[in-house]
Protein backbone atom coordinates (compact mmCIF):
# COMPACT_ATOMS: atom_id res chain seq x y z
CA UNK A 1 0.00 0.00 0.00
CA UNK A 2 1.69 3.66 -1.18
CA UNK A 3 1.20 6.64 0.80
CA UNK A 4 0.26 8.38 -1.86
CA UNK A 5 -2.52 6.16 -2.73
CA UNK A 6 -4.37 6.01 0.55
CA UNK A 7 -5.29 9.02 2.55
CA UNK A 8 -6.55 8.84 6.33
CA UNK A 9 -8.53 11.45 7.79
CA UNK A 10 -6.72 13.08 10.68
CA UNK A 11 -8.22 14.68 13.61
CA UNK A 12 -9.14 17.64 11.78
CA UNK A 13 -13.00 17.67 11.72
CA UNK A 14 -14.87 17.94 8.29
CA UNK A 15 -18.37 19.43 7.69
CA UNK A 16 -21.19 18.38 5.73
CA UNK A 17 -20.17 20.27 2.56
CA UNK A 18 -16.21 19.09 3.35
CA UNK A 19 -17.89 15.69 3.28
CA UNK A 20 -19.95 15.83 0.27
CA UNK A 21 -17.24 17.67 -1.81
CA UNK A 22 -14.71 14.86 -0.53
CA UNK A 23 -17.82 12.01 -1.84
CA UNK A 24 -17.61 13.70 -5.31
CA UNK A 25 -13.15 12.48 -5.67
CA UNK A 26 -14.08 9.09 -5.56
CA UNK A 27 -15.94 6.28 -7.66
CA UNK A 28 -16.99 4.43 -4.63
CA UNK A 29 -18.25 4.84 -1.47
CA UNK A 30 -18.24 2.10 1.30
CA UNK A 31 -20.19 2.99 4.62
CA UNK A 32 -20.04 0.85 7.62
CA UNK A 33 -21.76 0.86 10.35
CA UNK A 34 -21.40 -2.14 12.90
CA UNK A 35 -22.43 -5.16 10.65
CA UNK A 36 -24.27 -3.25 7.80
CA UNK A 37 -23.06 -2.01 4.67
CA UNK A 38 -23.92 0.43 2.46
CA UNK A 39 -22.38 0.75 -1.42
CA UNK A 40 -22.70 3.84 -3.51
CA UNK A 41 -21.32 3.95 -6.90
CA UNK A 42 -20.83 7.51 -7.34
CA UNK A 43 -20.64 7.10 -11.21
CA UNK A 44 -23.28 5.35 -12.34
CA UNK A 45 -26.02 5.98 -9.27
CA UNK A 46 -24.99 8.31 -7.05
CA UNK A 47 -26.89 8.97 -4.29
CA UNK A 48 -28.69 12.75 -4.06
CA UNK A 49 -26.52 14.88 -1.32
CA UNK A 50 -29.59 14.10 1.82
CA UNK A 51 -28.76 10.00 1.36
CA UNK A 52 -25.33 10.59 0.82
CA UNK A 53 -25.15 13.11 4.17
CA UNK A 54 -26.97 10.64 6.03
CA UNK A 55 -24.33 8.27 5.74
CA UNK A 56 -21.33 10.31 5.89
CA UNK A 57 -21.85 11.54 8.81
CA UNK A 58 -22.06 11.50 12.63
CA UNK A 59 -24.53 12.80 15.37
CA UNK A 60 -22.41 15.65 15.26
CA UNK A 61 -22.45 16.13 11.82
CA UNK A 62 -18.88 15.93 10.88
CA UNK A 63 -17.51 13.14 8.29
CA UNK A 64 -17.60 10.08 10.63
CA UNK A 65 -14.33 8.26 11.80
CA UNK A 66 -12.59 6.46 10.08
CA UNK A 67 -12.85 7.84 7.61
CA UNK A 68 -10.35 6.13 4.65
CA UNK A 69 -9.52 6.63 0.66
CA UNK A 70 -7.51 4.44 -1.74
CA UNK A 71 -7.75 5.68 -4.61
CA UNK A 72 -10.80 6.09 -6.18
CA UNK A 73 -12.47 4.28 -3.06
CA UNK A 74 -13.47 6.16 0.32
CA UNK A 75 -14.34 3.62 3.22
CA UNK A 76 -16.54 5.41 6.19
CA UNK A 77 -17.17 3.54 8.99
CA UNK A 78 -15.32 0.78 10.69
CA UNK A 79 -16.09 -3.06 9.18
CA UNK A 80 -13.30 -6.16 9.21
CA UNK A 81 -14.28 -7.74 6.27
CA UNK A 82 -14.55 -4.68 4.33
CA UNK A 83 -11.00 -3.02 4.97
CA UNK A 84 -9.67 -6.67 4.19
CA UNK A 85 -11.40 -6.54 0.87
CA UNK A 86 -10.29 -3.05 0.03
CA UNK A 87 -6.79 -2.93 1.69
CA UNK A 88 -5.95 -6.36 1.07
Amino acid sequence: MEAKDTTFANKEKKGRDEALELAQTVSKIIVAKGKKVVRFDMKKDPPDDETLAAHLLGPTGNLRAPTLRKGKTLLVGFNGEVFEEVLG
